[in-house]
């Protein structure tokens, strides 16, 4: 398309925009349009992409990290062809795909945004992963995200060159001027000091516009962003440059005076959007092939610590299938993904001290057909839980694994202990969270996480803790396993993780008393095992005791609580209620009462 074309295509965009937020009632206008000149340009002049196939790993990618300007994203894509104008009316309503900030319900949107300060970490992800190019429009005032650094820091770390960000100056936020308003050369020293490739342009000058968009498609060994000074509102005389528009639809008395100030609008016009040079049909979808296969020789009574068994199975799924990638925040020694790194070093990538850049860039691999499984210590996700609710949001296919999780890493003290968060990822729509007790399950469940698609969460300990499973178990999503029962059993005891070994040495105590009880290895935390646990609680007095390394709001215990809300079977807590201090496992076990003495003095009570 000519560039003059295109300039007519941004008057219609701009109508575009301000017809469907006006008929809405609500919506992001003025922000929209601040960045219409240059994402025109972008679409219709440079973006390689092919409509027909918008999953396609061939095509450029296109991240709108501002993603409150989702009337700019549907009206560029219905001046592309894919949206008509009636749909566009449909905007923000119910039921519609065309939502307030896409989602992927729209099949234009990989990835939902919105949540500021997230894009350009996806955007990394879908660079690392191998997309030709990815542009990543961010608002000015998202910057002030650290997440946003992060990314940053890491583009230039792995030299991506086939990543452009392009920063929507126009000054305004929500609900004042931006800390650096329309200094762009303070935000020109700062990405120069992360080590980007800089380029400023006047982002309504469509001349400038589409030379500096030729300009990073060049190579080098810089990640690149476009530094565009902008007027939010631009084009409508009454919005530009103005406060307290931000988030505010026309009337339709004013919409009337806007389409006046932009002059005649050419509705027929269309813009096409060439296609990716060379042939991909590939979707990046990661469908499980049902290939991989663990060899495992651990024996059982063996002290391996779930932690270990997660990296050396991983390691071995990674030999079988190239999809799958390790990411680590530079606790690879202890989360044991080092294995991976080790033996099949094109699968490790390094993230750094930087969990919500790791998170945002798993899911940008994920949505390049990757597998990528993230680790760090468990306490060290709850700071990412942004990220990790919106890559359920972007139907993202990530695999989070925490060690250290639970009072039983010892000497570290309360800084280092994940206690809160089996409560975080069960929160994430649609996740699955394991909790495994032993090798042998651990080494399974990461092998489901590999062959399933979705979000999943697996917690490991610090501790060596005695296999208890043949290598040749089976385990399910949703599943769980009755380790000890009889028809005499008084109650049942439900635990995961660390606390499985305790429910174990409470079970040997009591039956040298003759008392019988339940015990139940719950690896599945979310969803839970219902039949399993409702026959226990049945055939076992109706009780039942829930002991686990967590906090008591949020963890298993409440998991086990929401089978039995409309029934008369009793539950009781065993789980972390004191705030934690440095000492050795047994000894922190011990002070939560949450092992073997506290779980035998707890059923004794009960009897």
């Amino acid at each position: 398309m000519e560039l003059s074309e295109t300039i007519k295509l941004a008057k219609l965009v701009r109508y575009y925009i301000l017809l469907m937020s006006t008929e809405a009632a609500s919506g992001h206008p003025t922000s929209s349009l601040s960045a219409t000149d240059l994402m025109t340009d972008l679409f219709f002049r440079h973006l390689r992409f092919d409509v027909g196939d918008p999953e396609s790993i061939a095509n450029d990618k296109v991240v709108f990290s501002k993603g409150h300007v989702s009337p700019l994203v549907y009206a560029l894509w219905s001046a592309a062809g894919v949206i008509s104008e009636k749909k566009l009316l449909g905007y923000r309503r119910f039921k519609s795909e065309l939502e307030g900030h896409p989602t992927p319900r729209f099949a234009y949107a990989q990835v939902a945004t919105g949540s500021l300060g997230q894009g350009l970490s996806i955007g990394v992800g879908m660079a690392l992963g191998g997309a030709p190019r990815v542009y990543v429009l961010m608002g000015d005032g998202e910057t002030a995200e650290g997440s946003v650094w992060e990314a940053a820091e890491l583009a230039s770390f792995y030299k991506l060159s086939n990543l452009i960000a392009i920063v929507d100056v126009n000054r305004l936020g929500q609900s004042r001027e931006t800390m650096l308003g329309w200094d762009l050369e303070t935000y020109k020293k700062r990405f120069e000091a992360f080590g980007w490739e800089v380029f400023e342009v006047d982002g309504h000058n469509m001349e400038e516009v589409d030379a500096v968009f030729e300009k990073v498609k060049g190579g080098g060994d810089k990640p690149k962003v476009i530094l565009a000074k902008t007027i939010k509102g631009r084009g409508v005389s009454f919005l530009e440059d103005k406060e307290g528009w931000h988030g505010k639809a026309l009337s339709r008395e004013q919409f009337a005076d806007a389409v006046k100030e932009l002059g005649e609008v050419d509705k027929t016009l269309r813009g096409e959007i060439s296609k990716p040079e060379g042939s991909n049909k590939g979707t990046g979808s990661n469908k499980g092939t049902g290939s991989n296969r663990l060899n495992l020789e651990y024996k059982i009574g063996e002290e391996v610590a779930t932690r270990k068994a997660y990296g050396e199975a991983l390691a071995q799924l990674a030999a079988q299938d190239s999809r799958i990638v390790a990411l680590d925040g530079e606790t690879s020694n202890s989360t044991f993904s080092e294995l991976v790194a080790k033996q099949n070093p094109g699968q490790y990538l390094e993230m750094f001290i930087a969990e919500q850049n790791m998170a945002g860039v798993a899911l940008g691999l994920s949505k390049m057909g990757k597998i990528p499984f993230a680790s760090t210590f468990a306490a060290f996700w709850t700071r990412a839980h942004d990220q990790v609710r919106m890559s359920a949001y972007s139907r993202g296919n990530v695999k989070y694994v925490g060690s250290h999780t639970g009072v039983s890493i010892g000497e570290d003290g309360p800084s280092q202990m994940g206690i809160e968060e089996l409560a975080m990822f069960k929160t994430v729509f649609g996740s699955v969270v394991f909790y495994p007790a032993d090798a042998v399950s651990a080494a399974r469940l990461t092998e489901i996480a590999a062959e399933n698609e979705g979000i999943f969460y697996i917690a490991t300990s610090r501790p060596a803790t005695p296999v208890i499973y043949k290598d040749s178990e089976k385990f399910v999503i949703g599943g769980s396993k009755v380790l000890k029962e009889d028809k005499g059993d008084k109650l049942t005891v439900i635990a995961c993780g660390v606390t499985v070994p305790e429910a174990l040495k409470a079970y040997d105590k009591l039956a040298k008393e003759g008392i019988h009880i339940r015990v139940i290895d719950a690896y599945s935390v979310k969803p839970i095992d219902e039949v399993t646990i409702k026959k226990a609680a049945t055939e076992a007095g109706g009780k039942v005791i829930v002991v686990e390394d967590h906090y008591l709001d949020g963890g298993l215990g409440d998991s086990v609580l929401n089978v039995f809300a409309d029934s008369d079977t009793r539950v009781f807590k065993l789980a972390v209620a004191k705030v934690p201090m440095s000492g050795k496992s047994d000894e922190l076990i011990e002070y939560e009462e949450i092992g073997a003495s506290a779980i035998v003095a707890k059923v004794k009570s009960l009897i």
